[in-house]
């Protein structure tokens, strides 16, 4: 069974997860090679809507890291929404929030992706 579900609108693969809480090692690694293997069939543009999401792990943390360096490799761009305020918290006391796309709702995320911006490569 998928850990995701995933759709796409216009040129975006959103990404909702499966679980409230994602602490269990198992779950974590699950959830982190679905969004890797997303990487390689995404064209350019992948959302990561956390909404329901209340808990996660900093392993979990470490994943959407991942998954972010993966994007930039590939030449996607990542932006995450709905992510419940204690998990701002880590993604801020971390430092990740500087180095992440990361907006309040999933139409604040997708106006996001249609504004032009200059793209290095």
């Amino acid at each position: 069974m998928s850990e995701l579900q995933h759709d796409e609108r216009n040129d975006v693969v959103i990404v909702r997860f499966n679980h409230q809480t994602i602490i269990a090692n198992t779950v974590i690694e699950k959830v982190g090679n679905e969004l890797l293997a997303l990487v390689d069939r995404v064209d350019r543009k992948l959302l990561l809507d956390f909404k329901g999401v209340t808990h996660m792990s900093s392993a979990m943390i470490g994943k959407v890291l991942l998954l972010h360096k993966n994007c930039e490799s590939a030449k996607v761009r990542l932006k995450l929404c709905n992510i419940h305020p204690q998990i701002i918290e880590a993604f801020t006391s971390t430092g990740l929030s500087k180095v992440l796309s990361i907006h309040s709702t999933e139409a604040d995320a997708l106006t996001a992706f249609r504004k032009k911006r200059w793209l290095p490569w």
